[in-house]
């Protein structure tokens, strides 16, 4: 039987092959880590302790708020207090960054962009859901406060990025920028468990994801794309959870796309906390990840912290066949 290695281990061991590593940003991967874990037993045990179902209130971005929502968010945040690493936090669920309180003796230098609970009013009907997360290096002195200007980075600045679906099991995913790991929660243990090493995307797949009830809102060439995936009798899944949905597609492959439309003509999905991360995830397995506009998501600059944006991820060769249609029927 061959030794089973922590998710603790592994941040541990991958430090010390860096010389210059402080420790810093695996103490905050942990932090991460222990919050995952608290969420996924409060969302295993939603419906048995009254926090299924809305909150009555509508987050920074319009979205409708689920009591999971905040949940997630207060045990993020809680748990990102813990080591004293992070400088500061952007959520979907906070209007605003929030700085972190500083522990004496500490003066730290990382940002954490979060979706605390991405595909939350899926919980109702039992649906899997997920946490995305990136972590960034703060742009100014340790000396002055956090700005906005710190947090309003390329995904090519991120220093990590990762995710955590709470499924039929639960499963931690992230990447420093050395390829992709994921680690299965062991609840005998309550231990991240490496379970899927080094993973790489497909070229191609069988899927395509999109929410294909919106087509005919579509651009056209968007529109022309989804009809040559249905004339190859590709498999549509479409979960309404980015994470579940990108999971899939990084182990079978297939492409995921989210358009703009007539009612979100930037795109609905968050750059900043959303597609940026997964889409560090993905470029790390071997895909690919760009706007309808054909431009790299981790290119682009954000110009506020709850920017929108559309998508499409997943398999190299998919994601540049759906460019060739965007190039010969796009009216720009």
């Amino acid at each position: 039987m061959s030794k089973i290695t922590t998710l603790d281990e592994f941040i541990f061991k991958s430090e010390k092959k860096i010389s210059h590593a402080t420790g810093e940003l695996s103490r905050l991967l942990r932090d991460i880590g222990i919050a995952a874990k608290i969420i996924n037993v409060e969302v295993n045990k939603a419906g048995l302790v009254g926090i299924l179902g809305e909150a009555g209130v509508d987050n920074a971005t319009g979205d409708s708020v689920q009591k999971l929502d905040i949940f997630a968010n207060e045990k993020m945040i809680q748990f990102l207090n813990t080591s004293g690493e992070c400088a500061a936090i952007v959520s979907e669920e906070l209007e605003e960054f929030i700085p972190v309180k500083k522990i004496k003796g500490k003066n730290p230098n990382y940002l954490v962009v979060m979706d605390p609970l991405d595909g939350s009013s899926n919980i109702d009907v039992n649906v899997s859901v997920g946490t995305i997360f990136g972590i960034y290096r703060r742009q100014s002195s340790l000396k002055n406060k956090i700005t906005h200007k710190d947090f309003l980075q390329k995904g090519t600045e991120l220093v990590a990025a990762g995710y955590v679906l709470y499924g039929t099991s639960t499963i931690l995913t992230y990447t420093t920028g050395n390829g992709v790991n994921a680690f299965t929660l062991d609840p005998a243990i309550g231990e991240f468990c490496l379970s899927h090493p080094n993973i790489k995307m497909p070229d191609r797949g069988n899927y395509y994801s999109v929410n294909q009830g919106y087509y005919l809102k579509f651009d056209v060439e968007m529109r022309r794309y989804i009809d040559h995936c249905s004339d190859l009798n590709l498999r549509l899944r479409y979960i309404g959870s980015m994470v579940s949905d990108i999971h899939r597609i990084m182990f079978q492959g297939g492409i995921f796309l989210y358009p703009n439309t007539r009612k979100y003509p930037l795109g609905k999905l968050r750059l900043l906390y959303e597609a940026n991360p997964l889409g560090m995830i993905v470029e790390q397995a071997g895909g690919k990840a760009i706007d309808c506009k054909l431009e790299r998501i981790l290119e682009k600059t954000p110009r506020e912290i709850h920017e929108r944006t559309t998508v499409v991820m997943g398999s190299k060769g998919m994601v540049e066949e759906m460019m060739d249609f965007v190039n010969k029927y796009s009216a720009d």
